[in-house]
């Protein structure tokens, strides 16, 4: 490839000419880990080719403190929301600078974070990011990461989260507390934390004796997929006296769609949610539920962050003990 000597290479070159991204030639180039040895052959032999040598005032602008934090999240999640708001209290105490990326329509976790970067943030704290283990590794050989509310073990990753498993434990246990057998799991589908909580429903369930008792509904993140949910119960056989679902709004959902089918709740059956949010307790039913302590698990997340960013910690990871919030949506089961 013929160059003009005025014309400076730079890593975008370098990445087109080696058929990778900006993000992994930068890794190469910095020996960071992260990349393949195949992966940092090629680039370095493509950057030695063309002559490319890193901008050292670009680099030293780069590494200079912005006092930043970026956070990722759901703009359409309100337990998201809360992270946000604890999150935001916790920085005006501590006098530091927060710059949010939403996660929304195109936008996913990756280019949220993309944003972030650009911007100079010293560490991301991503709630409940939908990466895959490869492409956060990666992202985490560029700035600490602190990823919320997802459980997950990843190298150069903080985790700060609720024991999910736990929670559905102690949401069983109160159901069967009050005589329930018939208990189903109504799961959140592909979302973090799904497999942990449906995990937790079997667990109780097999520790109670229920396991032949079990079934776990597919569901989601939405009201919407909790009323389907509630369709595909009422259409499956023997009414449930009780039902546990993933998060607020698919019970929420539920809730509706018992309702719309003349059942009433905790009446013919109880409902536990998960999160705690906003509307828990001003809902049609106040909803007996999961409290995660978005304000606790956002405090953390700050602290690990700022630390992380200053290189005063290691990456680790905080579990964050549940608590049930006993409401209206949940009673003895009908004699």
């Amino acid at each position: 490839m013929a160059r003009g000597r005025s014309k400076r290479v730079t890593l975008l070159d370098v990445a087109k000419e080696a058929n990778c991204s900006v993000s992994l030639a930068s890794i190469v180039m910095r020996d960071a880990t992260g990349a393949s040895e195949e992966t940092r052959r090629r680039v370095k032999a493509v950057a030695t080719r063309l002559g490319y040598r890193p901008d050292q005032r670009a680099r030293a602008l780069r590494s200079a403190r912005s006092g930043l934090i970026g956070v990722t999240f759901g703009v359409h999640q309100p337990f998201h929301a809360e992270i946000v708001d604890g999150l935001y209290a916790a920085a005006e105490a501590g006098g530091h600078e927060l710059v949010l990326s939403a996660v929304v329509g195109a936008v996913d976790d990756r280019r949220a974070a993309e944003t972030l970067l650009r911007d100079r943030c010293e560490a991301l704290i991503m709630i409940a990011p939908s990466l895959g283990m490869g492409r956060l590794r990666v992202l985490a050989d560029e700035v600490p990461i602190v990823a919320v509310a997802r459980p997950l073990s990843c190298p150069g990753v903080d985790v700060v989260r609720i024991d999910d498993q736990g929670g559905i434990v102690m949401a069983v246990d109160h159901l069967v507390g009050l005589g329930h057998r018939r208990i189903v799991h109504v799961d959140g589908g592909t979302a973090p934390s799904s497999t942990e909580r449906r995990n937790g429903y079997l667990e109780a369930m097999e520790k109670h004796g229920l396991e032949q008792e079990a079934v776990v509904v597919p569901g989601g993140l939405e009201q919407s997929h909790g009323v389907r949910a509630a369709e595909a119960i009422l259409a499956g056989g023997p009414l449930p006296t009780a039902i546990t679902a993933f998060n607020d709004r698919l019970a929420f959902g539920i809730i509706q769609g018992l309702f719309m089918a003349g059942i009433n709740v905790p009446e013919r059956v109880s409902v536990v949610g998960f999160d705690n949010a906003r509307r828990s307790d001003t809902s049609l039913v106040p909803l007996t539920t999961i409290d995660q302590n978005p304000s606790l698990m956002a405090q953390l997340a700050l602290e690990r962050a700022i630390g992380r960013a200053a290189d005063r910690y290691l990456p680790t990871q905080q579990v964050l003990v549940p608590r049930l919030v006993e409401r209206a949506s949940t009673g003895p089961i009908a004699s």
